[in-house]
């Protein structure tokens, strides 16, 4: 018996340890190198380590993988075949595993309709509150309307109109064209004899219509009848029988002569307009019964624009000044273009801004005017006909063109607000139903901040039966803007599309909604929450991700913030190196025990090593571009300063208007100014010094390519040389290749089995698809003929499987080749193979592929670089490394601005632009610029104060 119970016993520890850890074993995913892991459940954990080192692979790839595999095992095999299964990661065990929710940066919606209130659901709750507690006002009068029941509008009758003689009409039209024959003849069958066409009461006769052109209201005389005591069962069928007619909507002609509407439904009693019953669909952009008619609910429209019809008024429509119309041509339009200029004294060489602006209106517009042109095919014969106009020709193909003639006329269109909405996306009706005197657009473009406050103490503000209704919903909105406070989103409106935010905001705006859903017992796997978050919000941050964990949760963040990984409870430090030299722990543990580990990150953490901060300061080359008057969004009536020849950082909490500033009107000017885009920048003055730089290089985040054919190699260009130097060798010259022999891409050279894939899939049904090496070409993409052809004995597919690092040795003596790999690996990319499809590289890594692709190009030293956030997914080291080729930029003359929050960046800028002092409405101002040690002694911003704590400990 005691055997029995020792043996008992230690099962039941046995069991409560493996609840208690998450452990991992024989973890091998891509470059993991057989690995185990083993922490505590229901802790904030920190995966870090430098870029390319493992961290997706452990979190992602191996413990989110398995969590949702093991979550779709538990489905039924046919609902498995609709759902999709997820492959087996390549990992001997996994014990301890919770349900887990990921919450990554790629899931961002580039969908226009996808807002921050939509995908928060606070929106949601707004449209039910106004369809239940919102007051209706007339868009035509802005009286209140009302709505009655059949009695009341049967005592509303007898008592205003005792005595008097009545008409009551069923409106069946109401501002609509047509003849309405059919009508007529419906009405006629039901027994009435006379409608009211217009104002004027006629009778019903045979073949009766009206003008199919011309705008009518019609409505059926139901009865006409002397109202008092004794009529009052007739009157009360009569207005029964209107309000069946009239869908809800009766009318009385009192005997002046007077309409008075009434309704079922909401209705304005001055003016006979109704309104259908709200309904939540109603305040939905998304839906035709709320949406905006003219825009469709996007609050935008794309209009055809003159400025992009003709770019350059200097040039004469011969030199192609119409844009749409390109050079001349011996072509038709350009004879009836030729015939208008000659009835007024003109010709096709004639410069665009000579041209009288009535001329100009009619070869835009078109005239109604016959303009004679000798025909061609009958020589003698002359063709009159009207000219419709350039944009009204463009106007018509817009609608009804071809996909191919819709996306060329895309080029003169540009996105303005729609007029009839005014940007509110919503229908004329929606927009009048109202709450403390606002309507739901008013509430949406507030920011969650401003909203939050509105909905303080609303209850004192509504009526009795208001309360009753909104105590449950404006329970949820509260509670769901408190957690988006949490997070660190103030600023953010609710009509904020998605598709504009950071990869950072778009995940803290999941994380909010997750804390939200108060679940116990879940593994949450977050990636680089930090992003885009300023060292004051990062507070609130780690306090939102405690407080998850402190429900009973497991929160893995993979993470390379400072705080972010002193405030854990475990760190785990994947390395030691990138790519095939990473894939192994290199330190594990609580941050103090973390710290004493000889590591690269416990260095940095610790402070042993560090980024230095500069002995002086760079002077500049004096010249400075000067943009004042910048008022667009939040900006107040900004001057922005750039000193040139310097690295230039923007800084600022979240929400005070670096975007707006920098990207939104700024970039633009000069993208407008060099590279003629269409992009209109936001409202500004003026701009001075554009002609002291020759060039602006944006180098965002977005991917590199969208399909799993882009490659570093293809998108820097090096494998067009490569191909190249493939052509050029004695075996592919004896066969006569060219380099489209080399290209996976095209026929000719590539494995014609798998297209040039190297994989095929290979549908499983209810198991997930399996991608398989191609068998014909196993995996190389290319046949037999073209791998003959060999450089230092590696085929072009070897080279394809090359990482950085290899591809520099191997091409040593190919300097044009070497000159762009060595920038990938100077950037830090070293690990990355040359073919690596660009699907799976992170928005860091992109970006740097990017930047080492303008590295790799000759500057002119009088280049602007713009660079947002470039630190995201960086370790410590990996921005030193970053730093120091933005740094080989300036030296030669360059300009560099990056738009940062991070302070090792922040402290070796040149100079610094902040902007606050607060998100959103608070602001818009550039609170301080100058050198980081001339803003630590200001005292009116966040940035000084933490930049004051990093300039000491460097």
């Amino acid at each position: 018996m005691q055997v029995k119970e020792g043996i008992k016993n230690e099962e039941t520890v046995l069991e409560q340890e493996h609840t208690e850890y998450l452990e991992v074993y024989g973890a091998r995913e891509h470059n993991l190198k057989n690995i185990d892991v083993r922490f505590k459940r229901d802790q904030l954990v920190v995966i870090t380590g430098i870029s390319g080192s493992g961290k997706s692979s452990l979190a992602f790839d191996t413990i989110y993988a398995e969590g949702q595999r093991r979550y779709m095992e538990s489905f039924s095999a046919y609902a498995r075949s609709f759902l999709g299964d997820m492959e087996r990661p390549d990992v001997d065990k996994i014990n301890g595993l919770s349900p887990v929710i990921s919450i990554e940066q790629k899931t961002t919606s580039k969908n226009p309709r996808s807002t921050v209130g939509t995908v928060t659901e606070v929106y949601d709750f707004m449209r039910l509150l106004f369809a239940r507690a919102g007051i209706a006002y007339s868009y035509v009068t802005g009286e209140k309307m009302e709505k009655q029941t059949e009695e009341q509008i049967l005592h509303h009758v007898m008592s205003h109109f005792d005595g008097q003689k009545i008409s009551i009409l069923a409106p069946v039209v109401k501002g609509r064209k047509g003849h309405y024959r059919e009508l007529f003849v419906q009405v006629a069958k039901m027994g009435f004899t006379k409608v009211r066409i217009d104002g004027e009461i006629e009778d019903l006769v045979p073949k009766m219509q009206v003008d199919r052109y011309k705008t009518h209201d019609i409505e059926i005389v139901v009865d006409r009848l002397l109202v008092g005591e004794k009529d009052q069962v007739r009157i009360n069928g009569s207005i029964k029988a209107a309000l069946q007619q009239g869908k809800g909507i009766a009318m009385v002609i009192d005997q002046n002569g007077k309409d008075h509407h009434f309704s079922k439904h909401l209705m304005d009693a001055k003016s006979g307009l109704a309104y259908d019953d709200p309904a939540p669909n109603m305040f939905s952009f998304n839906s035709p019964y709320g949406a905006c008619h003219e825009c469709n609910g996007l609050g935008l429209i794309e209009t055809i624009e003159e400025i992009n019809i003709i770019p350059d008024a200097s040039l004469s429509i011969s030199q192609g000044g119409f844009a749409p119309l390109g050079d001349y041509r011996d072509i038709w339009i350009f004879k009836k273009v030729d015939a208008i200029l000659k009835q007024h004294n003109y010709k096709l060489t004639t410069p665009i801004k000579s041209i009288k602006r009535e001329v100009l209106d009619i070869l835009l517009y078109g005239s109604d005017e016959p303009v004679a042109v000798s025909s061609k095919k009958y020589p003698g014969t002359d063709w009159n006909t009207a000219f419709e106009g350039i944009v009204n020709f463009l106007e018509k193909q817009k609608e009804s063109g071809t996909e191919k003639i819709q996306k060329w006329i895309k080029d003169f269109t540009s996105s303005t607000t729609c007029p009839s909405c005014e940007g509110a996306r919503l229908k004329k009706e929606s927009l009048h139903f109202k709450i403390d005197e606002k309507n739901i657009s008013e509430l949406a473009s507030l920011n969650i901040e401003e909203l939050g406050q509105w909905f303080e103490g609303l209850e004192s503000r509504l009526n009795e039966r208001q309360n009753i209704i909104a105590a449950e919903i404006l329970k949820e909105i509260r509670k769901r803007l408190g957690f988006l406070l949490d997070v660190g989103l103030s600023y953010l409106e609710l009509n904020r599309p998605l598709r504009t935010l950071s990869g950072g905001e778009a995940q803290r705006i999941r994380l909010a909604t997750q804390i939200g859903t108060q679940l116990v017992g879940v593994l949450y796997i977050l990636d680089e929450p930090s992003i885009g978050l300023h060292q004051r919000d990062n507070v609130k941050l780690i306090k939102a991700l405690k407080d998850l964990r402190d429900l009973g949760n497991t929160v893995i963040v993979v993470e390379h913030d400072k705080d972010m990984m002193l405030d854990a409870d475990y760190i785990i430090d994947i390395g030691p190196g990138a790519g095939r030299h990473g894939g192994q722990i290199v330190a594990q543990g609580n941050p103090e025990e973390f710290v004493k580990f000889p590591t690269t990150t416990a260095g940095y953490l610790k402070g042993d090593i560090k980024i230095e901060v500069p002995k002086e300061r760079r002077a500049g080359n004096e010249k400075a571009i000067v943009l004042s008057g910048a008022t667009g969004h939040n900006l107040k009536n900004v001057t922005l300063t750039l000193p040139l020849g310097k690295m230039i950082a923007v800084t600022g909490v979240s929400g005070s208007g670096k975007s707006s500033l920098i990207h939104e009107t700024f970039v633009p000017i000069l993208n407008r100014k060099f590279y003629r885009s269409k992009k209109e920048p936001l409202p500004y003055e003026s701009i001075e010094g554009i002609e002291h730089v020759d060039k602006i290089i944006e180098v965002d985040q977005s991917p590199i390519g969208r399909t799993p054919r882009s490659n570093p190699a293809t998108y820097t260009g090096v494998f067009s040389d490569i191909r190249t130097l493939y052509t050029q060798l004695p075996e592919a010259k004896i066969r006569g290749y060219k380099p489209g022999r080399f290209s996976f891409n095209v026929k000719g050279g590539r494995c014609e089995n798998c297209e040039g894939a190297g994989m095929k899939l290979v549908e499983m049904d209810f198991l997930p698809d399996v991608h398989v090496p191609c068998e014909t070409c196993k995996g190389k993409r290319y046949n037999r003929e073209t791998l003959e052809v060999r450089f230092k004995g590696k085929s072009i597919a070897d080279v394809l499987d090359m990482t950085v690092e290899q591809a520099v040795e191997f091409f040593d003596h190919q300097p044009k080749i070497v000159r762009k790999i060595k920038t990938l690996s100077d950037v830090g990319l070293g690990y990355l193979t040359l073919g690596q499809h660009a699907t799976t590289l992170s928005g860091g890594e992109a970006q740097r592929v990017k930047l080492a692709t303008e590295l790799s190009k000759r500057d002119t030293g009088q280049t602007f670089y713009v660079l947002d956030e470039p630190t995201t997914g960086l370790h410590f080291q990996d921005i030193k490394l970053l730093l120091d080729v933005l740094n080989i930029l300036v030296e030669k003359g360059n300009t560099v601005m990056i738009i940062e929050h991070n302070l090792d960046v922040i402290k070796v800028a040149d100079h610094i632009v902040d902007l606050g002092p607060e998100g959103g409405v608070g602001g818009g101002t550039i609170v301080a610029e100058g050198t980081p040690e001339e803003v630590v002694t200001l005292n009116n911003c966040y940035t000084s104060k933490f930049l004051a704590i990093e300039l000491e400990q460097s």
